[in-house]
């Protein structure tokens, strides 16, 4: 059984797509793609495809995981561009790698966002971004199906800052744009609950709605500060082909050596 996993995307209108809506435009795309799938047992099999940490509905991401099983060996590349063409446009597939380690959902430590905040100047943002930074804790709300949970949202935050303003789509007004770098824990402090946090600290009330987009997600690397490519290892876990040598070519394993 050869194990894929894939990188796929939520833009433009699409990142109001639902993580259930997500499922069934993909295994659509997995039957017309005629992708040998693995399937689990019992009554009712379903193909062994494996989500890890979607991005809430409503936001934009660039960096979406999942990983597929299938029965058949197949070269992740050419893989990746079928279903990528039987994918509604916004839900695009844009890496795949053949699975030759494990834990790939235990690699997703870590996630980078952007918010853009129509209406909020520069100066306001920044101020903002410091009395949060510089707060000890952050409690904020969130509605759960147990009541309403309170928890801190600083401890989270690895990185908060302003970057350069650009005009809003009218170009009328200004539109600030937070950089946020957020540790995975439990209870998870999404983007809307820091937006809760600069609320409380500072009075930041954006006269829209936030567009957040996630820009990547994998290990946290300490020293730098930076989040990694949790399909790093993978690749270079994937054994060197002698391109030159036919004999060896020939013997490699198909899609050994894919990106």
């Amino acid at each position: 059984m050869q194990r894929i996993r894939l990188r796929y995307t939520k833009r433009g209108r699409l990142r109001f797509t639902s993580h259930r809506d997500f499922q069934r435009a993909f295994e659509r795309a997995l039957r017309r793609s005629e992708v040998p799938m693995a399937y689990s047992a019992g009554f009712t099999p379903h193909p062994k495809v494996s989500y890890a940490n979607a991005a809430p509905t409503g936001t934009g991401s660039e960096a979406e995981f999942l990983e597929i099983a299938l029965t058949e060996a197949r070269d992740p590349a050419t893989l990746r561009a079928l279903l990528d063409a039987s994918m509604p446009d916004g839900l695009d597939v844009i890496d795949a790698v053949e699975a030759r380690t494990s834990g790939l959902a235990d690699r997703l430590t870590a996630s980078v966002w952007e918010m853009r905040l129509d209406g909020v100047g520069a100066e306001e943002a920044e101020k903002a971004v410091a009395a949060f930074m510089g707060a000890e804790a952050v409690e904020v709300q969130r509605r759960a199906k147990n009541g309403v949970r309170t928890f801190d949202a600083r401890a989270a935050v690895v990185d908060l800052r302003a970057l350069d303003p650009q005009p809003d789509r009218s170009g009328d007004r200004p539109c600030a744009i937070l950089r946020l770098v957020v540790r995975h824990v439990t209870p998870a402090v999404r983007p809307d609950d820091v937006l809760s946090g600069l609320r409380a600290v500072a009075d930041l009330t954006p006269p829209v709605p936030a567009a957040v987009t996630r820009l990547a997600q994998g290990p946290f690397d300490e020293e730098p500060g930076t989040v990694t490519d949790p399909l790093a290892p993978d690749r270079e876990a994937a054994p060197a082909v002698d391109t030159a040598d036919p004999a060896a070519a020939a013997a490699a394993p198909e899609g050994a050596g894919s990106a």
